[in-house]
């Protein structure tokens, strides 16, 4: 069995032992299991979001062990900005990374991550598979001890992608495809099984790092990072989950025809876009297979989870781990005409958040907080210097009590000057033309009622307004104003030639 040696207590450390509570807290530093998946909305068992059976028995032991989130709300619906976000602290507002064509690091070389924070702080930081967001460039060696990437190179078959760099390796569609049947889906949107071994896909060999990981003894505190990438498109897990779900079982999500009626432009617009997926989908009667996929993803997921947790339940430092689980943001699976993520509904919002701390009880929240709470909440848990920029807040006060008054809703922004404001009850949408939507959800919890124009909602809709970004950052340079070096992973900016390293 793995051991662990003596602990190097960083800075912070004696301020955070004389801070905490009586009874709470870890004896000596903790150690940080940061476990991460993609694109899961609330369809795992213990939020119930699904209107159906969701096999999710390892999320559903971590939030019984932990405090189960269940109102908590990614920073922004889309993969970079949301990670981007969670990883500095900063809402897109602030940074300027409003999507997926930003790197980080060019645009915020001054800005410390969740894992450098950790190493400049004395742990051991390691990690596997998508934690910053996965394309090239976005996570660059310089933030990790040890790391093992997505293997696009050795693995090009695993999304069923095409290059999305001259330097990306990839190769011809595996025999078979599209799997889905549905023909114009394009590489990214298809599912299926690819007929090869469990051990061979993604999200096992991201699993099997983790399970390595915990199995040796380290003399630090360590940071583990496990970026899972289902349930991402493509819905590419093997056949096992999908028979875990049969056609019968499967429960499509509730749609009213004129949903869009109420709604403003900015909405119609975002529910509208990449439409065309739902629609080839429906017009080859594959709806039930696309959202059977979806779960099937989901479970896999969550049978990989099961073997990290099962790992770190092996150590002996077990109770002295701080385990964190988190989704970037949600999806809709046919919600408001929509299909994708990319909106400010409670569909692509909403998303598991679970934490385990040592000294802090088990139980639910269902505070609004924000994905973007997770740094400083770290930092607290660990004893490390808090970041005064940080826009979000330390969850601590709701670990201990999480029935405490909690007046701070999450601020939930996609692109430049759209933001959502969510509170325990509503829902309140501003676009940057100025367009409103408004939704109780206690009443309402489908959002098909925009309340926006309701004089009896008018107090309600000013004070959610408040927490709106008073100022929007402008937007930062996209990837088309660097060249790129992934062998010396540098960009040099095209216009002023200033460099910036990630090694």
């Amino acid at each position: 069995m793995s051991t662990t040696g003596p602990r190097r207590l960083g800075p912070g450390w004696v301020l955070w032992l004389c801070c905490l509570l009586p009874g709470e807290g870890p004896a000596v530093q903790p150690n940080v299991l940061f476990l991460a998946v993609d694109d899961m909305k609330d369809w795992v068992n213990c939020l119930g979001g699904y209107e159906g059976t969701v096999h999710t028995p390892n999320i559903d032991r971590l939030a019984a062990r932990g405090m189960l989130f269940t109102n908590a709300h990614c920073a922004s619906p889309k993969c970079a900005p949301s990670r981007a976000a969670i990883m500095t602290g900063l809402r897109p507002s602030t940074s300027g990374l409003y999507d997926n064509g930003h790197w980080w690091l060019p645009n915020l070389p001054e800005v410390r991550t969740i894992p450098a924070h950790f190493r400049t702080h004395g742990y051991r930081v390691a990690g596997a598979g998508k934690i910053f967001h996965h394309t090239a460039g976005n996570n660059p060696p310089s933030q990790w001890d040890d790391y093992l990437p997505l293997r696009f190179r050795d693995d090009p078959w695993f999304r069923g992608v095409k290059p999305n760099y001259p330097w990306s390796v990839s190769g011809p569609n595996p025999p078979g495809f599209p799997f889905s049947r549905v023909q114009g889906l394009g590489h990214e949107n298809d599912w299926g099984s690819l007929g090869m071994p469990e051990a061979d896909y993604d999200d096992t060999r991201t699993a099997d790092y983790a399970v390595r990981f915990l199995g040796q003894s380290h003399q630090q505190p360590f940071f583990l990072a496990c970026g899972l990438f289902r349930p991402h498109l493509p819905w590419y897990v093997p056949q096992a989950y999908f028979d875990r779900y049969s056609l019968a079982s499967i429960v499509l999500p509730r749609v009213k025809p004129d949903d869009l009626d109420d709604l403003p432009a900015g909405g119609r617009a975002l529910a509208m876009a990449r439409r065309g997926d739902l629609e080839a989908i429906k017009r080859a009667g594959r709806h039930k297979e696309a959202v059977r996929a979806y779960l099937a993803s989901i479970t896999y997921a969550d049978a990989q989870l099961g073997r990290v947790l099962d790992a770190l339940d092996a150590r002996p430092d077990v109770k002295n781990t701080v385990i964190v689980l988190w989704s970037d943001h949600g999806w809709h699976l046919g919600e408001k005409g929509h299909w994708h993520k990319s909106t400010l509904w409670e569909e692509a919002t909403r998303v598991p958040l679970v934490m385990v701390a040592p000294g802090f009880r088990a139980g639910t929240c269902s505070r609004p907080v924000s994905l973007v709470d997770l740094f400083p909440t770290l930092n607290a848990l660990c004893g490390l210097p808090a970041i005064d920029a940080h826009d979000g807040e330390s969850l601590l006060p709701l670990l201990r009590n999480p029935e405490q008054a909690w007046d701070r809703p999450a601020l939930i922004e996609y692109k430049r000057g759209n933001a959502a404001v969510r509170s325990e009850r509503h829902r309140y949408i501003r676009y940057r033309d100025g367009g409103e939507e408004l939704y109780d959800l206690e009443v309402d919890p489908y959002e098909w009622t925009n309340l926006a124009s309701s004089p009896a909602h008018a107090d309600i809709k000013a004070t959610l307004a408040e927490a709106l970004p008073q100022s929007w950052a402008k937007n930062r340079p996209t990837k088309a104003a660097y060249h790129f070096d992934p062998q010396t992973f540098t960009w040099t900016h095209k216009e002023s030639g200033r460099i910036t390293r990630g090694k």
